[in-house]
């Protein structure tokens, strides 16, 4: 194939951990096999009389600690003649997430958008899981106190977590004896206008939270990530330590299920969390784990997904 025209909507490149993030693999697989890049920060883009633009730079990675980019000279780009824009801005998930992802619709799928734009809308992480009841823990989503301390009554042991969360942010796990559930959800509605999500707390995080990733639904590798001692949050942000696993039986059902969902709503590229038997996230925003895969087990999922894009270009 001939090189494709990619602009990737990102954080800064300054931020970028060369040894984790998976957006840096991702351009470099398709730096290899000849793609051009641009790089944008979603503020960087606007929409004027139907056309999406963004301040976008040149970039040419490398793997060089310190040094692993090059900007060309700033220009004024057309989205539309682009062949795929990567969506991969870190969450939060809130409007201006929202918002990027209509702007984005402009352009896809003439453009390709990956993930499709309108999909990553609808499908939030803690949400989308939501559509799979069968395969959760007890879970609740709500803004009601009464519902909450009903919830915690009959499952004891919770966790609670902001819905638009991410990176372990929020998370705190409230035990049958813990007298600041009140206090907590004074805080939090106090400073959000959002739901909370409530799910019985699952002793088996201690042993690890499995992260698999699908591209185009089909499960193509997996890590664990292990909790600090002392801290019931597994994210990696939050201080969890990766480590390699195997998928089980009930993990490649839980992708069966949730496989051509995901494939028929153009959502390339997830993650799901799963806790012992039981699924808990479908993240779909901007995805982790290809670096850590790779280090395990040698596969390079980032070349499955530059496949996928191909395929549809």
């Amino acid at each position: 194939m001939s090189g494709l025209r990619v602009a990737v909507q990102m954080d800064p490149m300054e931020s970028v951990d060369i040894e984790a993030d998976s957006t840096f693999v991702m351009m470099m697989e398709a730096q290899r096999r000849g793609h051009e890049l641009w790089h944008y920060m979603v503020r960087e883009m606007w929409l004027e009389t139907g056309a999406l633009k963004a301040w976008a730079r040149p970039v040419t990675v490398r793997r060089e600690a310190g040094n692993h980019f090059t900007f060309g000279a700033t220009e004024i780009v057309d989205l539309a003649s682009m062949d795929v824009v990567l969506m991969r801005q870190d969450p939060p998930f809130d409007m201006g997430y929202i918002t990027a992802t209509h702007l984005l619709e402009h352009i896809h799928p003439k453009t390709l958008v990956v993930n499709d734009p309108a999909a990553v809308r609808n499908a939030p992480e803690k949400l989308l899981v939501m559509e799979f009841p069968d395969l959760m823990p007890p879970t609740l989503v709500a803004w009601d106190r009464k519902a909450i301390r009903e919830f915690r009554a009959h499952h004891k042991d919770i966790i609670v977590k902001p819905l638009y969360g991410n990176g372990g942010m929020g998370i705190f796990r409230i035990k049958p004896d813990d007298e600041n559930l009140g206090a907590l959800l004074d805080t939090y509605f106090a400073n959000s206008p959002e739901p909370l999500m409530v799910q019985r707390y699952e002793p088996a995080v201690r042993a690890g939270d499995k992260r698999v990733i699908l591209v185009d639904g089909e499960p193509l590798g997996a890590i664990n990530r292990v909790p600090m001692e002392g801290d019931a949050r597994s994210n990696m942000h939050a201080g969890g330590v990766a480590e390699p696993t195997e998928m089980t039986a009930r993990d490649h059902e839980i992708c069966e299920r949730l496989g051509p969902t995901l494939k028929e709503r153009g959502l390339i590229f997830a993650g799901i969390d799963v806790i012992g038997d039981y699924l808990t996230e479908i993240n779909v925003t901007s995805p982790t784990g290809l670096q850590q895969v790779a280090r395990f087990t040698g596969v390079h999922i980032e070349q499955a997904i530059w496949d996928r894009i191909e395929a549809r270009r």
